[in-house]
């Protein structure tokens, strides 16, 4: 666990959140940095250096500068993906996933119809700023999500024939590797409909998958062998018995609400903790993040829940309507969880008793940002405002955040050179959290 000096004006804020007075709120001392405008952006990644953020943006991909977080700045980017492929260019490139020197681009998120080009895409990153494509591999699925582990890539196979998993290897000449099915574990599962049991999402932290099923629930798998996945536990989730009654109308309808639907999972660095992303809407109120105990993988114990912001007085909580304040992507790192909620805003919680997790900061601006997720870069918080699902007139762009508890300390390095001078522009929001216009990077007791 990290040892932090926390600030006395965010420390201690309960866990559960209070009527909204106003659709722009903040914790004292947590406000954004900076702002850089890209078009497209949904999900955002962090590399190994704390100072180079990789994002999708629809069409292709962007990598962008935070060194210095008051002025993130384009580095590359590159649209229309693979426009010289039948099929081309890949659209629908909501995920990206970083490993070392390797990007992995992804899509289309869903399925488009007709002769559209499917691909797990690999690029040499080891220049962030020039980009090179390393290897194509063409699918005949959608790819929604994905995941990038020691030259393996872990993709959501989406309406294939049981292969809900595929790993495929990174590599300049990618090939199917494996994969697995619901229905490698009971046949049944074969009998439900594609809205009540579909892989979301994957996360893989040593030799563990952990699979976001939606109302199928929570599963981890053995990827030692990334060929030859194999059944560990399943951490929770509806019967297959309850799911299969369930015809086509009532599916749709239900995997929209809750109990459901299990959506992003990741655990925390000791692989014990693991947090499942609830996304839900319409009467039954917007979903959560439920945090388990799975050190024991055969017995996990769940341990809390984490309330989802509220929802305006005036507003509901509908699909196409509503104002979207469940749950997102969000990541641990040491005793913290950074957390997304569309135009829930970001939050980060003090997770150090998983039990009681207490949030320390928040950010919201409802009318103007809707965010699909929150990382931790060193001392920063990035968060991308994507106008992907929900589809909202909002600025598209990257934030950054002074991670709570965080040291103003002295700028040493100078910004990477950029190759690329096309492309969205940025601009800095007022306001530095009463840290000085000058003051821009921050240290942390660790």
């Amino acid at each position: 666990m990290r040892r932090r000096q926390f600030l006395a004006a965010t420390a201690g804020v309960g866990l559960h959140p209070v009527a909204v007075a106003s659709p722009r709120t903040q914790s004292a001392s947590f406000a954004p940095l900076g702002t850089l405008d890209v078009e497209g952006i949904a999900e955002a990644v962090v590399g190994d250096d704390d100072s180079t953020v990789y994002a999708a943006v629809s069409d292709g991909f962007a990598t962008l500068d935070i060194s210095d977080p008051t002025a993130p700045a384009l580095l590359a980017e590159r649209r229309d993906v693979l426009a010289d492929r039948d099929g081309g260019p890949l659209s629908q490139i909501w995920d990206v996933k970083v490993d070392g020197d390797r990007l992995l681009v992804v899509g289309p998120a869903n399925g488009t119809g007709g002769d559209q080009l499917r691909a797990a895409v690999v690029y040499d990153v080891s220049d962030p700023a020039a980009p090179e494509l390393l290897g194509v591999h063409e699918t005949e699925y959608p790819i929604h999500n994905s995941d990038l582990r020691d030259g393996v890539a872990y993709l959501t196979a989406i309406g294939t024939d049981g292969a809900e998993l595929a790993t495929v290897s990174a590599d300049p000449d990618p090939e199917r590797l494996g994969g697995w099915s619901l229905t490698d574990r009971d046949e049944r599962w074969a009998d439900v409909s594609f809205a009540l049991a579909n892989l979301h999402d994957v996360y893989v932290q040593d030799d563990r998958a952990y699979l976001a099923f939606w109302d199928a629930g929570t599963w981890i798998l053995d990827v030692s062998d990334p060929a030859n996945p194999t059944f560990v536990s399943r951490v929770r989730g509806r019967s297959v018995e309850k799911l299969r009654q369930f015809g086509a109308n009532g599916a749709q309808r239900d995997g929209l609400r809750l109990p459901g639907n299990d959506h992003y999972v990741a655990v925390d660095d000791s692989g014990d903790l693991l947090g499942i992303g609830v996304e839900a809407w319409f009467e039954s109120g917007p979903g959560g993040i439920e945090l388990y105990d799975v050190s024991d993988e055969a017995n996990p114990e769940h341990l809390a829940r984490i309330d989802p912001p509220p929802i305006p007085e005036d507003e509901n909580a509908s699909y196409s309507e509503g104002v979207w304040t469940t749950a997102h992507n969000f990541e641990f790192d040491g005793d913290r969880l950074y957390t997304s909620w569309y135009q829930g805003g970001v939050k980060v919680f003090d997770v150090s008793d998983p039990a009681n997790p207490t949030e320390i900061a928040a950010w919201r601006d409802t009318d103007d940002a809707c965010f699909w997720t929150a990382r931790t870069a060193g001392d920063v918080v990035v968060a991308s405002s994507s106008s992907q699902p929900p589809n909202l007139d909002i600025e598209e762009r990257l934030y950054t955040f002074p991670d709570p508890g965080a040291e103003v300390t002295t700028p040493t390095s100078e910004r990477p050179t950029t190759t690329d001078a096309s492309g969205p522009g940025f601009g800095v929001l007022a306001g530095l959290a009463g840290l000085g216009v000058g003051a821009w990077r921050y240290g942390r007791d660790c």
